[in-house]
Order: C-alpha cells, then sequence, then structure tokens
C-alpha cells in the first residue's frame, strides 16, 4: 500500500477559499478508480507552522499513486486550482 500526503499553504487563507481546496479535494472520490481512501482536512490549530489542507489518500501501488497523477481530472482540474490558490504545497509518499 503506498499513502500520498500533500499539505496546502493558500496564498490567501479565507474560510471560503479553504472550504474551496477542501471541497475540490474531496471531489475527487469516486472519479478517479485507483483511489483506495481519500480524506481532507482543514487546520483547526493555525499556527504560524501549520498548513492550511491536508490530504491523505492511499494507493494499492506506485503504479496507481502515478496512474492518478496523470489522471484527467487529477491532473486537468485539481491541479491548477491548487496550484493557483496556493503558495506552497509540500508532498509525502511512502509504502507501508
Amino acid at each position: 500500500m503506498i499513502t500520498h500526503i500533500v499539505f496546502f499553504k493558500l496564498s490567501n487563507p479565507t474560510p471560503e477559499g479553504i472550504a474551496t481546496v477542501r471541497e475540490k479535494l474531496l471531489s475527487m472520490q469516486g472519479k478517479i478508480a485507483e483511489l483506495r481512501h481519500l480524506e481532507a482536512g482543514i487546520d483547526v490549530i493555525r499556527s504560524e507552522r501549520s498548513y492550511d489542507v491536508a490530504l491523505y489518500t492511499r494507493f494499492d501501488s506506485l503504479d496507481d499513486l502515478q496512474a492518478y497523477q496523470v489522471h484527467p481530472y487529477h491532473a486537468g482540474e485539481v491541479v491548477p486550482l491548487m496550484k493557483s490558490l496556493c503558495s506552497s504545497i509540500v508532498a509525502v509518499d511512502y509504502e507501508g
């Protein structure tokens, strides 16, 4: 199993913008067959080091993660929106 975690820091972290990011991430459910698990949460601590939104996804294999990365919905709709709204996006991928 591959876990893919991404953190998003918005350029302008308004409640509306944060909600838009979370909703768009959750909209991938049911559209990308390789996704085995999908969660998106909004940070509740709001410290200086916090990111605004976290994405937690799981895949059966690295090949499935790669298929997700280039899937038309992810690459064509989700990624461009995230890039337009975020000042920083970081990710970690691990097996286990």
